[in-house]
């Protein structure tokens, strides 16, 4: 199980600060969209340089011009890049094609995603990799629960990875849903110790 590492709402200083802290624990370094946003691909392309041995997921966002913006982060070294849900399917088709020209992977992000057959529509045209998203504002309403997991139960080729102000507090609870990655933000970025916290979060999951 993959221990994923969020960086959002961080300066590049920061970025780098916390994973020399944490990179011993962490296995995919995601680059979050505001960071993105604020420092552009030149970001993706310093973590890729600095840290070869990891995967490094670009939180792209994508909802458009899916052809375009899956080559942006697999040109600046993404292994893994990120495409809403709620995209037309022909956003998410091309971006697939372009996943598998550079040998890569697109992860879908079920944010807002409610209905079951949505998820199945996507298994059925070759989406491998989805993140169930408990958004920021969601967890502002306190809506955290781990019934969004029935929205994949019984995908066996449907690798799934859980994001949403999840803390190790939470954690026992969502692994035992057993998802193939755990993605972590401000309690490790925002915590007293990164470290320490990564370490601990990433002995649970082992």
């Amino acid at each position: 199980m993959n221990l994923q590492l969020a960086l959002d709402r961080l300066t590049r200083e920061e970025c780098f600060k916390i994973l020399k802290e944490t990179e011993s624990f962490v296995d995919w370094i995601e680059i979050g969209t505001g960071v993105i946003k604020e420092y552009g691909m030149a970001i993706v392309r310093e973590i890729r340089e600095a840290y070869p041995g990891k995967t490094i997921v670009a939180d792209m966002k994508t909802c458009d011009a899916g052809k375009h913006e899956a080559n942006q982060a697999f040109e600046a070294g993404a292994d893994i890049t990120t495409v809403m849900a709620f995209s037309a399917n022909k956003t998410i088709e091309d971006t697939l094609k372009v996943a598998k020209q550079y040998d890569k992977r697109i992860m879908i992000d079920l944010l807002g995603v409610s209905e079951r057959s949505r998820v199945i529509e996507l298994h059925d045209m070759g989406v491998d990799l989805v993140s169930l998203h408990f958004g920021k504002d969601m967890q502002a309403e306190g809506e955290i629960c781990t019934d969004i997991f029935s929205l994949t139960e019984g995908l066996s080729k449907l690798e799934t990875a859980v994001a949403g102000g999840i803390n190790l507090h939470t954690l026992p609870e969502i692994l035992e849903k057993k998802p193939n990655a755990v993605i972590v933000g401000s309690s490790i970025t925002k915590a007293e110790s990164p470290f320490e916290t990564a370490a601990a979060m990433k002995g649970l999951l082992n």
